[in-house]
């Protein structure tokens, strides 16, 4: 970080100009992130438990509500007294770990998404090899993986972008520090940067996408298959959540990170940065809850156990 000496600290922008807009936005986007934490939480205390959700598909729902859980603490909240406070400024230090944490969470939320699809297409195309491929050591060996390549790629970048100089100026255009955002604001050769972030988001989430639909397409042509129609809405019913689940995060991540910076502009990064900080995390716990009939009673009896004095 000795290059970045022409610029100390940085100023991020707020949801607004005027205050009672301001008021309103945070406000919103307060309860969305407390409506997070509560349905995110609740998923990690029903899946730890209820001793039926045992299985591995529930073990990576657990792990990506903690993830979830985090993802959205990094940017949500910060932003909110920023906005209220009017303090809009953070260190050059501070910025590289909001940074680092924030690209950390979403490489490891990708292939979390991607090792759900494993589970599902190992559960409905080869049930009788399910116990032997999705066995605890396995799970625990993937989740390490994910943390271990997400710390190495978010490592990476969030170090290659502090080598840089910033003197253009020290106005991020986004709510919180984010790598494209950051980079528009450097008077130095970006085109490593570049090259680097590019590899990492399309050869990452390129790879992720690719696995989770070649996935789905062989589960899809063996429910087909299923000649009892319950059944086909068994499977159904635990596949669409996470489909869902994957295309809103991956879509909505794509297309704000690999657009043209051409056709950027501040509006509009600002309302794409909201959806895709703070609609999946507050999304995936009710998307999950409304369409997994275990889930649902699993959470009944946790109610009842803990809450229901008789």
């Amino acid at each position: 970080m000795a290059n970045s000496t022409l610029v100390t600290e940085l100023l991020l922008e707020v949801f607004a100009e005027t205050w009672e807009l301001r008021l309103l936005l945070s406000v919103l986007f307060l309860l969305v992130y407390l409506g997070s934490l509560f349905g995110n939480l609740t998923i990690i205390i029903v899946t730890t438990v209820d001793q039926t959700l045992k299985t591995p598909m529930y073990f990576f729902l657990r792990n990506l509500s903690i993830l979830d859980m985090c993802y959205i603490s990094i940017t949500v909240p910060n932003a909110c007294i920023n906005t209220l406070t009017d303090h809009r400024s953070i260190s050059l230090a501070g910025c590289a770990a909001q940074i680092f944490w924030f690209f950390f969470c979403a490489c490891v939320e990708v292939q979390f998404l991607t090792i759900m699809a494993q589970d599902r297409y190992v559960a409905i195309c080869k049930p009788l090899l399910y116990p032997r491929i999705m066995n605890h050591q396995f799970c625990v060996q993937m989740t390490l993986a994910s943390l271990l390549t997400s710390f190495i790629l978010s490592g990476m970048n969030t170090f290659k972008t502090f080598q840089l100089s910033f003197c253009h100026s020290n106005v991020v255009p986004q709510f919180f520090c984010d790598l494209p955002a950051l980079l528009r604001l450097t008077c130095s050769d970006t085109f490593n940067n570049k090259i680097i972030f590019l590899l990492t988001a399309i050869g990452l989430s390129g790879t992720c996408f690719t696995f989770i639909a070649i996935s789905y397409v062989r589960i899809l042509s063996t429910v087909l298959k299923v000649p009892v129609k319950g059944e086909r809405g068994k499977a159904f019913s635990t596949c669409v959540p996470h489909i869902i689940v994957a295309y809103l995060f991956l879509c909505s991540g794509a297309y704000a990170y690999l657009r043209p910076p051409a056709i950027s502009e501040v509006v509009e990064d600002m309302t794409l940065s909201v959806f895709y900080t703070t609609v999946p995390p507050f999304l995936n716990p009710i998307i999950y809850s409304l369409r997994n009939k275990q889930i649902k009673k699993a959470v009944k009896k946790v109610i009842f156990r803990f809450f229901i004095v008789e």
